[in-house]
C-alpha cells in the first residue's frame, strides 16, 4: 500500500517538473546519489527533532540490542508520518522517481550492515562513510550520544553540520529509548509515541499550541 501511494503521489510531481535528468545517463545516478543521500540526512535529523516522525521512528531505536535484525525493527506509520517528503523537493527538481526510489533502497540496503557490533572501527573509511562504529553511537541512549550521526552511506553530512561525535572509550554505548522503560509489547512499541504525543497535543488548549506539540522535539 505505501509502496503504491507513493508511486502515485511521485508520479504525478514528476508531471510537474519542468524537466527530468535522463534516467540512462551516468551523471544522473552520480548527482542523484549525493541528493538522496543530502535529502535522507535532513529526514533523519528531522526524524529525531520533530516528535511527529519521531512517533514513527522511535521503534527503531526501541532496540536494546544492535544487531542486524535490529535493522528490521521499523515503525508502521511511515506513511502517515509523511517523511517521504523530504524526497519530493528531488522529484521536482527533476530526478526521474525510478531514480529516487532506486538510490534510497541502496541507502537502506546499506544501512542493513551497519546494525551490528561485529565491526570495529575502520580507519580513514570513517572519514567517508558511515561504518558500523558511526551507526552504533547513533543508537546510543547516553545523553553525549543522543541525535549524532544522521547520515546513511555517508558521514559527510555529519561533518558538514555539526553531528558527528564518536564513542568516548569510558562511556559504554547504551541502547534502546533513553526516556521510555522497555517492553516487548509490539503495540506498545509502535503506538506509544503517538499516543503520548496527541495527548499532548490535546491538552494544548490551542491550535497553535497543538501545532507546536506535533512539530516541536520530541518530550520526555
Amino acid at each position: 500500500l505505501q509502496g503504491t501511494a507513493l508511486a502515485l503521489v511521485f508520479g504525478w510531481l514528476a508531471d510537474m517538473a519542468p524537466a527530468q535528468f535522463a534516467v540512462d545517463a551516468w551523471t544522473t545516478w552520480v548527482l542523484g546519489f549525493f541528493a538522496v543521500e543530502f535529502a535522507y540526512y535532513w529526514f533523519h535529523r528531522a526524524s529525531h527533532r520533530v516528535g511527529w516522525l519521531w512517533a514513527t521512528h522511535s521503534v527503531h531505536h526501541s532496540a536494546e540490542q544492535l544487531t542486524l535484525l535490529s535493522s528490521f525493527r521499523l515503525g508502521w506509520t511511515n506513511l502517515f508520518s509523511a517523511g517521504w517528503i523530504f524526497y519530493a523537493p528531488l522529484v521536482l527538481l527533476g530526478f526521474p522517481p525510478l531514480v529516487v526510489a532506486a538510490l534510497l533502497a541502496f541507502n537502506l540496503r546499506y544501512q542493513f550492515f551497519l546494525h551490528t557490533e561485529a565491526v570495529g572501527k575502520l580507519g580513514p573509511v570513517e572519514w567517508v562513510f558511515n561504518t558500523p562504529a558511526h551507526h552504533r553511537l547513533h543508537h546510543g541512549a547516553n545523553p553525549a550520544y543522543i541525535d549524532r550521526n544522521y547520515g546513511g552511506v555517508l558521514i559527510l553530512f555529519d561533518r558538514l553540520f555539526g553531528t558527528l561525535a564518536t564513542e568516548v572509550e569510558d562511556e559504554p554505548i547504551r541502547y534502546g529509548l533513553a526516556h521510555r522503560a522497555p517492553t516487548r509489547n509490539p503495540v506498545t512499541v509502535a503506538l506509544r509515541e503517538w499516543i503520548l504525543l496527541f495527548r499532548r497535543a490535546w491538552a494544548a488548549g490551542s491550535p497553535a499550541g497543538t501545532l507546536r506539540v506535533l512539530f516541536a522535539p520530541p518530550a520526555p
